[in-house]
């Protein structure tokens, strides 16, 4: 086995075309300012047609993908990274495809058996082809009130929607398509709205603190990136019991998914004290005001050590072999 390099030359990936580049952008800045106060070489690129050459040229130790949304998540960049034979730390390709389809990743971790919302999922096509109003009709006999809608696919909240009368159903499903051609349509969970991230640092996956949400109206994307709508509890305020359950359903979540290094999952925890699991993040965000950080700073570690044992742990896992892009084939890398 090599060594892990004393300083190891990283590419961080940000940026990319999606709505959420501005996020994804914020995101890499703040990480590679925290691994360079440890020692290491960091190159900030975005997804462009010099990637390719750059990443051939750099031949880094590792890339950190800090991409949101579409290609960032999807699993196609990481097949691109597979491709070339580079080290990536997190989710492989296959993986993150399942994660970034919020209805195959609830149907999975319901199988496992976590708890999550019922829901219908309803393709624009569809919707328009059977009339919107017997559809939508049929979705609150089913489901009651309220709901939630949101794209199928895509993260920081873009296109979601709390409703809460039927009158409010259509103006919803037309903001959802303007982010997806797929809806996601759920029963809401009233409750505390928690994200638990995951990481692992070579000793198998381990909870983060809990972090608690608390805004005066649905928590979307201007509540999530704009300081001063929402308040955070970090840690949540939890008892010690709920506070080990909900991590271990986030653990369980990132299992199930086959997700590697970190993933952020997003829960609300009934009256009954009952985990409902919403979502799963592959690429959680970074920024100073997103959650990851928060838990990781309750918890007591320094950003700069805590990424860099993210990475140390990632190089190790490829130079010992125990590292698989989830692709048909192994990815091999000479150190």
């Amino acid at each position: 086995m090599n060594p892990t390099p004393s300083a190891p030359r990283i590419v961080v990936l940000a940026g990319g075309l999606s709505h959420e580049r501005d996020v994804s952008l914020r995101s890499g800045r703040r990480v590679a300012e925290a691994l360079r106060s440890t020692g290491a070489e960091v190159t900030v690129h975005d997804v462009d047609a010099d990637l390719v050459p750059v990443l051939t040229e750099l031949a880094p130790d590792l890339v950190w993908p800090l991409l949101h949304g579409a290609s960032g998540e999807d699993g196609s960049v990481r097949d691109v990274l597979a491709l070339l034979g580079l080290r990536v730390l997190g989710t492989g390709p296959r993986a993150s495809r399942v994660a970034w389809s919020k209805p195959i990743a609830k149907t999975v971790a319901g199988r496992a058996g976590i708890a999550t919302p019922e829901f219908v999922t309803l393709p624009q096509s569809l919707f328009r082809e059977l009339g919107a109003a017997r559809i939508l009709d049929a979705v609150v006999r089913r489901l009651g009130l309220p709901l939630v809608v949101k794209p199928s696919r895509g993260g920081s909240a873009l296109g979601m929607t709390l409703v809460t009368s039927s009158d409010q159903l259509p103006r919803a499903m037309v903001e959802c398509f303007s982010y997806s051609d797929t809806a996601l349509i759920e029963r809401a969970v009233i409750g505390t709205e928690l994200a638990v991230s995951v990481l692992d640092t070579g000793d198998g996956p381990f909870a983060l603190p809990a972090v608690e949400i608390v805004t005066d109206g649905p928590y979307d994307y201007d509540a999530r990136y704009n300081p001063g709508r929402t308040e955070y509890f970090a840690p949540a305020r939890l008892s010690d019991e709920l506070a080990e359950r909900v991590g271990a359903v986030a653990v369980a979540a990132h299992q199930a998914l086959g997700l590697a290094r970190i993933s952020r999952t997003d829960l609300i925890v009934d009256a009954d004290g009952t985990p409902w699991f919403l979502e799963v993040n592959v690429a959680p965000g970074m920024t100073e005001t997103s959650l990851l950080p928060q838990a990781a700073e309750a918890a007591g570690f320094g950003l700069g050590p805590l990424y860099r044992s993210l990475v140390d742990a990632a190089i190790a896992a490829y130079d010992n072999g125990t590292a698989t892009d989830h692709l048909d084939t192994r990815v091999t890398t000479d150190a």
